[in-house]
Parts: structure tokens; C-alpha cells; sequence
């Protein structure tokens, strides 16, 4: 190992800008190199220009995950709809149950959108793909903005979801296959849709009491019109390969292999099925406490109609400032380890919450909790560039995100119809299952990098 790293040393540094020769497209370019604690991962220098043309290439997938935090990219309007649920009841006069199909149809919506990122991303490139994705979200709130009829009203979150998933599994993939400080970058990405998951609530409030409830979604149809206009700007309709080069980032040379044969592998690899239910329960738990903490609030600990949805955008805020201001954490003990850390003090907190009849105490817990829970997803994002085969990242995050957004329906579904029957006042106990059964799936993810490529 030593002396391979020294004949690295003694070569000639690789020029960084784009090479002239033809870029492939058959595959997506994956995460990182495999990294272990042997082995040092050398990126390519770059100019002034290549980091300006970074940055703004990551200003634009931020403010992409900015949207889908608005929309909490698994269900596509949980934190929104945690301060308008008890409104849309009251407006089509449906239950705990009824009301919960928009968590199923967003996440079939999800579920379809990241199974088809794998035979997309062999016909359609990096840059023509996020643009359909925002496409679907823009179609989407055309048709929730006017307050249609609840069917048409549910049905328009499975284009959402459709065009989330889209551009979750594109953007993970991309911010994953970056060679320089990709988990910063990572952090940042997922700070931005905590930044949204936070201003969501807060807007979503003042509407849920207002008349036209629903011009909410005039505001999601505008920054997802300025989102379509952003990455069509930025990425040109570009591959991945070709946007890499712009940044003086050097494209993973891997055989191409045809889209049945990519699935057959990704589907064949334990890990990603690991990391896909691991997923499963953490994005249930996070949509179930963005959807449902404010009808608790509510019901449960007597709060204010017009102030509970603050408890829901304390969550998210929490969810965004423990992405980025727990980076250094992260990095001090370990990803991997860390992640044990969060979820044993998550739990003790929602302990506090479910026996502490405080509302300020279970407001304030509520958020600790979100900042303990926010890094879980860039670091498991992190952790898959590390162990999977680059030619086949992108593939598998779209299989892990999508199977893992399944969650997102079974869990809030689960808890509106136990609620139903008993009351909301069940919601602490499920979350606390979830977040044990969490801890005992991130066990048994291998720790080590296993490449094949």
C-alpha cells in the first residue's frame, strides 16, 4: 500500500481541466472512491474557475433540495401538511384514516419516480432528468393550488412524488461522485432541505387559517417555476460526466453496463436492501413526526390552532441546524458511531415528550429532537458512496431512497389509523418502536467498504 502511494506521489500531477475525449453516458457517475482508514483518496487540483463553477452548480441543487425540504422530499407535503391536516379535514370532511392517502400516494408517486431513475439515467442525462423532475412538481401544484376535489387533490402528490424522487436520487448521486470534501457538500445539501422543512410550517400556519387555505401551493408553484429555470440554467440539460468536467472533477472511467443487468446488480447486493429498510424506518419516523406532532400538540397537550404548526417548524429547524452545526461531531467521533449516539438520545427525549405534560418542555424536545435526527440521512448517504460500486450509485440510491419512501406511507399511515381507534396520544410510543428498530438496523450495515468495481 505504501509503495503504491508513493508511485502516486511520483507521477505528474493530472491537469484538471475537462479531457477532450468522448464522455460516456451509459452510466451515472457514482459516489466516492471506497475509503478506508488505509487508504488516501487523491483529488485532482483545480482552478479558481472550477470551484466558482462548483459553487454554483451546488447553489443550484440547494436551492432544489430547499423545495423538496418545503415538501419534505418523502411525502411530498408533510410539513405543510402539519399545520393544514386538521384544516384539510375540516374542509373535505375526512378522518385520521382518509386524510392519511396522501402519505400512500406520495410515496408511490416516490416509489415510481426512483425505480425509474435506473432506466432514465441510461436514455436521458443528468441535467434533461432534474428538469423533468421539476416539471412533475410544478404540474403537481397547478392542480393544488384552486383546492380540487379531494380526490384530484390527493392524486397531483403522486406527480410530486414522481418528480421528488427524481431529483433526490440525481442530486445525491452527484453531491456523492464529488472528489473534494463530498460530505460537507453532503451536509450542506441536506441543510438546505431542512432550511425549507422549516420555512414550510411556518408559512403553512398562517394559511391554514385564512380562507383560501390553499394558495399555499401558489407559493410552492413559484420557487418550483424559479427551481425549473435554476437548473436548466445551471447544468444546460448536461450529463453528469460532462457537468463533472466543468468543475474540474475527473469522471469514474467504469464499463458500461445496459439497464437490466445494472438493476439485476443493484437488487442482488445485501447492503442496499440493509440500507434501503434502514432508510424505511427512519423516513417513516421523521414524516410521522412532521405530519402528525401538530395534531397532537393540539389534541393531546390543548395547544393553539393558530401557534401549533411552530412546533412542527421547531422540528425542521432542529432537522436543518443538526446537519450543518453537528458536522464537526460528526466528523470528531465518526459517522458511523455517531449515529448510535443520536438515536439513543433521541429517545430519551421522546420519552420527555410523551410524559412530560409541559407544552413548552415538549416543543423544545420536539426540536432537540430534530437536530439529533437531522444528520442520520447525508450520513447514510455518505456511508453508501463509500461501500457500494460507483457505476451503479446513482441506481442505488434511487432503489434505496424509493423502497426507503415507503415508509413514509406505512408508518403515518399506521399511526392516523391506530388514531383513529385510540387517539393521537399513540403517536410517542410508535415513535420510539421506530427509532429503537432504527438503531438495530444501522448494526447490521457493514461498516467496511466492499467495492467490486
Amino acid at each position: 500500500m505504501s509503495s503504491s502511494i508513493e508511485l502516486r506521489a511520483a507521477l505528474p500531477k493530472l491537469s484538471c481541466e475537462p479531457e477532450s475525449g468522448p464522455v460516456s453516458t451509459s452510466e451515472p457517475v457514482a459516489a466516492t472512491e471506497g475509503l478506508t482508514a488505509s487508504v488516501t483518496h487523491i483529488a485532482p487540483s483545480r482552478s479558481k474557475q472550477h470551484v466558482f463553477r462548483e459553487r454554483v452548480q451546488l447553489a443550484g441543487l440547494y436551492w432544489c433540495y430547499f423545495l423538496i425540504g418545503w415538501n419534505d422530499g418523502a411525502v411530498p407535503v408533510i410539513p405543510t401538511a402539519g399545520p393544514l391536516i386538521p384544516r384539510i379535514q375540516k374542509v373535505y370532511n375526512v378522518g385520521f384514516a382518509v386524510v392519511s392517502l396522501i402519505f400512500v400516494v406520495s410515496c408511490v408517486g416516490f416509489i415510481l419516480g426512483a425505480l425509474m431513475n435506473i432506466p432514465l439515467s441510461n436514455r436521458l442525462s443528468f441535467g434533461k432528468l432534474m428538469v423533468l423532475g421539476s416539471i412533475c412538481q410544478v404540474i403537481a401544484y397547478v392542480l393544488q393550488a384552486p383546492a380540487p376535489p379531494f380526490p384530484v387533490f390527493v392524486a397531483s402528490f403522486f406527480l410530486n412524488g414522481v418528480g421528488i424522487a427524481i431529483q433526490d436520487a440525481q442530486a445525491n448521486g452527484y453531491v456523492a461522485s464529488l472528489r473534494h470534501s463530498p460530505e460537507i457538500k453532503m451536509g450542506l445539501l441536506h441543510g438546505a432541505y431542512g432550511a425549507g422543512a422549516l420555512v414550510s410550517p411556518l408559512v403553512a400556519t398562517q394559511f391554514s387559517q385564512l380562507r383560501h387555505w390553499s394558495f399555499h401551493y401558489l407559493i410552492s408553484l413559484g420557487i418550483a417555476i424559479t427551481n425549473t429555470v435554476i437548473l436548466i440554467w445551471i447544468f444546460r440539460f448536461k450529463t453528469q460526466d460532462e457537468c463533472l468536467e466543468v468543475v474540474g472533477e475527473r469522471p469514474t472511467d467504469a464499463a458500461g453496463t445496459n439497464e437490466h443487468s445494472s438493476f439485476r446488480q443493484i437488487l442482488s447486493m445485501k447492503t442496499v436492501h440493509l440500507l434501503a429498510f434502514f432508510i424505511l424506518v427512519y423516513v417513516g419516523m421523521e414524516v410521522t413526526i412532521g405530519g402528525w406532532i401538530v395534531t397532537y400538540i393540539q389534541d393531546v397537550r390543548g395547544g393553539n390552532p393558530s401557534t401549533s404548526g411552530y412546533v412542527s417548524a421547531g422540528f425542521f429547524g432542529g432537522l436543518m441546524i443538526g446537519r450543518i452545526a453537528l458536522l464537526w461531531l460528526n466528523s470528531k467521533i465518526g459517522e458511523r458511531r455517531v449515529m448510535y449516539l443520536y438515536s439513543v438520545l433521541a429517545i430519551g427525549l421522546e420519552l420527555v415528550v410523551w410524559l412530560v405534560p409541559f407544552l413548552i418542555a415538549d416543543a423544545v424536545a420536539v426540536a432537540i429532537v430534530g437536530m439529533l435526527l437531522g444528520p442520520i440521512y447525508p450520513i447514510t448517504m455518505n456511508h453508501t458512496g463509500r461501500v457500494l460500486p460507483r457505476r451503479l450509485l446513482t441506481g442505488s440510491i434511487g432503489w434505496i431512497a424509493g423502497f426507503g419512501q415507503a415508509g413514509s406511507a406505512v408508518f403515518p399511515f399506521i399511526t392516523g389509523a391506530i388514531a383513529s381507534k385510540t387517539g393521537i396520544k399513540v403517536l410517542h410510543p410508535l415513535l420510539i418502536s421506530m427509532m429503537a428498530l432504527m438503531l438495530g438496523l444501522w448494526a447490521l450495515v457493514p461498516a467496511s467498504p466492499h467495492r467490486v468495481d
